[in-house]
């Protein structure tokens, strides 16, 4: 079985970067294991990556400046592993871009299923950014925006969603 999913995984700690990319690569992942932050933003710099499997604790750059270069380099989706019980972290975490936490000692089959849910959400989202992107036959273009009377909506020119009133509809 072959998802064609990139997942990155990066953690200090040897055994546990090599026990989740073992365990992701036998359930069709395409894995690459990255030890520290350099190695991190090569990767996500020169490849294609879906996911960031990201240890919040790591010696030099930490965890939570990788995911805030992250998201603003990139959309790629972050899972953040902490050893701590804090919750300061997960909330600073999330507040920067995480989509998910999982704490360690980490359970495979958690993460995994974490792993499907945030490619379920981002292949969505995608497709739904795609689809508004995409002029429908009722859709009208004007400026950079776009609107789909069809639909009640109107778009941006990156083709995200502009909420609009019943009372702007009708004008």
């Amino acid at each position: 079985m072959t998802t064609h999913a990139h997942i990155v995984v990066c953690d200090d700690e040897p055994d546990i970067r090599n026990t989740v990319a073992e365990y992701l690569e036998h359930h069709g992942y395409a894995v690459t294991p990255a030890n520290a932050g350099p190695a991190l933003r090569e990767l996500v710099d020169s490849q294609h990556v879906d996911v960031v499997i990201l240890d919040i604790r790591m010696p030099g750059e930490d965890g939570l400046s990788l995911a805030r270069y992250l998201r603003e380099h990139s959309d790629v989706a972050i899972i953040m592993l902490t050893g701590s019980a804090e919750i300061v972290d997960r909330v600073v975490g999330l507040e920067i871009g995480a989509d998910d936490y999982v704490a360690k000692p980490v359970d495979l089959r958690e993460l995994l299923a974490r792993v499907k849910a945030v490619l379920r959400r981002t292949s969505a989202s995608e497709r739904v950014a795609e689809k508004a992107r995409t002029p429908g036959p009722h859709q009208v273009q004007f400026g950079k925006c776009r609107f789909d009377p069809d639909a009640h909506k109107l778009y941006n020119a990156e083709g995200a969603e502009i909420a609009i009133t019943p009372m702007e509809f009708r004008l």
